[in-house]
């Protein structure tokens, strides 16, 4: 399939469902079955197009840590992007068909799955949730067809965990524009997305607001962050902003605080959780492949009690990580998904997703660590995903702070 074709699958025969619909081995309790078959189809023409597009150069643009830019609308195309904004989505669809689209993009390359998450989950969520009508109007339908692309600049050199108390960056009001000063860092897409979400605090009332800032505009720096070892396709990158000026227009009108912010991260921290299932599976699978073929002794690795115990505890991990993602995913759906079930969500399914990646680099042995077998690269990704969009260590005290009533992050 060629990345012309790809317009082809926006009407998909629902026979494709077939490629995944009851056959998927990781999904071994067929959870996948309570979407439309529909959702079915279009998630089996989603993996079709990844495996031939995607699956054969994510190690090469992993190794020269370079994303793969040309993926972008092609994703767009199939109406990923727009899906969960009903204003502009091309067809019906859940939360939990959203999970799984998450979890087939990681489960092929987390990095691809990043890059589409900032520019739909981050970016277009706080055009969504925090932009006047008109904003909304010019914006989601360019940033749902890939002809705009998002980044989120929320992170800075001296606040991560923090980042609700932490802003350093500074918004000050001049007539008609705003005044930026300030940085970020660990922005993903920002060496190349046409538009960056700055959060920053206004100097006047110390609430923090959003400015939609185009990457050329003046005073505006992005220079790629280097030597990663997780992610490496992910052109995550370090911002400075120096009097960089911005219309009102620009700021999104809807954010008042820091709690429009939460809002976005609330439904991102469960897209990450389905990410980190994603790229877990992705790693099974390769395991799979490798004990069913190589051998040692005469005969298939896979044949051994050791090698079996280890493919069960990981596919028993990925397991009750889908029946986490699929509860949250329904919560999500009826809008009574709170901070703490996400919170719990992201943590819980990335320490699973830890184990697993583990469990299949060992079951590999030496050749775990080479990229041409698959495992490699997302037990190196695993680290990120780990810990973005919340610590496990933040996202295990949101939980605990609803357990006990009492805060415990300072």
């Amino acid at each position: 399939m060629t990345i012309a074709a790809v317009t082809r699958l926006k009407g998909l025969d629902p026979t494709i469902e077939e490629e995944v619909r009851g056959t998927d081995p990781v999904d071994f309790y067929g959870y996948r079955e309570l979407l439309t078959t529909d959702e079915r189809a279009r998630l089996a023409g989603l993996r079709r197009f990844l495996e031939a597009e995607v699956a054969p150069i994510a190690d090469e643009y992993w190794e020269r840590a370079e994303s793969p830019r040309h993926v972008f609308r092609p994703l767009a195309d199939l109406g990923l992007y727009s899906a969960g904004f009903p204003d502009v989505a091309e067809f019906e669809n859940s939360a939990l068909f959203r999970g799984w689209v998450s979890y087939e993009l990681a489960r092929v390359d987390s990095s691809v799955a990043t890059m589409a998450g900032v520019h739909s989950g981050l970016a277009m969520n706080a055009v969504a949730i925090g932009g006047s009508d008109q904003q909304r109007a010019d914006l989601l339908p360019k940033m749902a067809r890939g002809e705009v692309v998002g980044a989120f600049g929320l992170t800075e050199p001296l606040s991560g965990s923090d980042t609700a108390r932490g802003i350093r960056t500074t918004a000050r009001r001049d007539g008609d524009e705003w005044v930026l000063d300030g940085a970020k860092r660990w922005i993903g897409n920002a060496t190349f997305a046409d538009i960056v979400v700055i959060w920053a605090r206004d100097v006047a009332d110390g609430n923090v607001k959003g400015f939609l800032v185009p990457r050329h505009t003046p005073g505006f720096t992005a220079t790629k962050i280097e030597r990663k070892q997780s992610l490496r396709a992910v052109e995550n990158a370090d911002i400075v902003l120096t009097e960089v000026r911005v219309p009102e227009s620009s700021r999104l009108a809807r954010v008042r605080s820091f709690r429009e912010v939460a809002n976005i991260l609330r439904q991102t921290r469960s897209d990450v959780a389905w990410q980190a299932l994603g790229n877990g599976a992705g790693a099974y699978e390769a395991a799979v492949a490798y004990a069913r073929s190589r051998e040692q002794f005469g005969r298939p690795i896979g044949s051994y009690q050791l090698v079996q115990s280890k493919l069960v505890t990981a596919l028993t991990e990925i397991t009750a990580s889908i029946a986490l993602c699929t509860r949250t995913a329904q919560l999500q759906e009826a809008e009574a998904l709170t901070d703490e079930q996400s919170a719990m969500a992201k943590a819980s399914v990335s320490e699973r997703m830890r184990r697993v990646v583990a469990l299949c680099r060992e079951v590999l042995g030496g050749n775990g660590i080479q990229l041409d077998y698959g495992v490699a690269r997302r037990f190196a990704d695993a680290e990120a995903i780990y810990t973005y969009e919340g610590t496990h260590d933040m996202n295990t005290l949101i939980v605990g702070r609803e357990i006990t009533g009492i805060p415990a992050f300072t």
